[in-house]
């Protein structure tokens, strides 16, 4: 199922065209893009979807969308989809046609979630570590490779999680080739280790995470140390758990990391994701 809506709300026909042949988000991926849960009606963390919209724009150096229409435009979105239960809605934000007036492309499109999904979130997935190709090190000094941008350039996203199919995994996490963690491809990497959270640092070119903060936030709440922090490839399988994190997999265990299988983390991701969904 979908619906998509023109960003002054306006409900149109997902088979009707939309974007020019000569889009630069098509021909160049030069544009940026959120994915927002919805549950039963609500947008989930719809502000820090927004404001990293806004900072992926930037990155961009596109004009600073309005906010508060793209706010609209979710909810007129979530108003015309017509079943209960949960949804994506995918902003996308491009520069528009190369050889146009100078305006841009914007819109949302709600998607169902698939079955599979659900299924991965109770029974946990396979992953496997793939190398980045780039240092860490690099983002302060190397603002034009857009290292922690939501940008729709994610064809090196979708290659490794075509890789992680051919090698039979579900998921990929990436390091940087100093051995640290970064991200998954369409993920943040969360490590807990008794009573305590961490994740790989945006400093390191990875997304700042919006169910991630969700999830900080309630554990901090209920007495748990989180830290934004680099995280060593070797610590990933010493963890008493290794979850990947996203608007859609909300709080997913690692269950075999590399062939090997990890400490049984059901419990733990049962609490964690308790204590997300407190948020809402």
């Amino acid at each position: 199922m979908r619906v998509l809506a023109l960003l002054d709300g306006t409900i149109a026909d997902p088979d009707t065209p939309l974007v020019r042949a000569d889009d630069l988000g098509l021909s160049r991926g030069d544009g940026v893009f959120e994915s927002v849960l919805v549950v039963d009606g609500q947008p989930r963390e719809l502000a820090a979807h927004l404001e990293r919209l806004a900072r992926s724009a930037a990155m961009l150096e596109l004009p600073r969308p309005d906010l508060a229409a793209w706010e609209r435009v979710t909810r007129a979105v979530i108003d015309a989809w017509p079943e209960p239960g949960e949804l994506v809605i995918k902003l996308v934000y491009t520069r528009g046609p190369e050889f146009g007036d100078g305006g841009t492309t914007a819109y949302a499109l709600g998607l169902s979630i698939p079955g599979a999904a659900a299924r991965k979130r109770a029974a946990g997935v396979t992953a496997a570590v793939l190398e980045r190709g780039y240092d860490p090190a690099v983002v302060d000094r190397a603002p034009w490779l857009l290292l922690g941008a939501k940008t729709l350039s994610y064809a090196v996203n979708m290659a490794a999680m075509r890789h992680a199919k051919t090698i039979g995994v579900d998921e990929v996490i990436f390091t940087g080739t100093d051995g640290t963690v970064l991200e998954g491809p369409t993920a943040n990497v969360v490590l807990a280790t008794g009573r305590s959270l961490r994740t790989p640092p945006p400093s390191s070119g990875v997304l700042a995470g919006t169910t991630q903060g969700a999830l900080f936030r309630a554990a901090e709440s209920a007495g748990w140390n989180t830290k934004v922090e680099p995280v060593d490839r070797s610590e990933l399988a010493r963890a008493d758990g290794l979850f990947v994190v996203s608007s859609v997999r909300r709080i997913t265990r690692v269950r075999v990391l590399d062939g090997v299988d990890l400490p049984d983390s059901t419990d733990l991701a049962a609490e964690l994701t308790g204590l997300y969904e407190s948020e809402y």
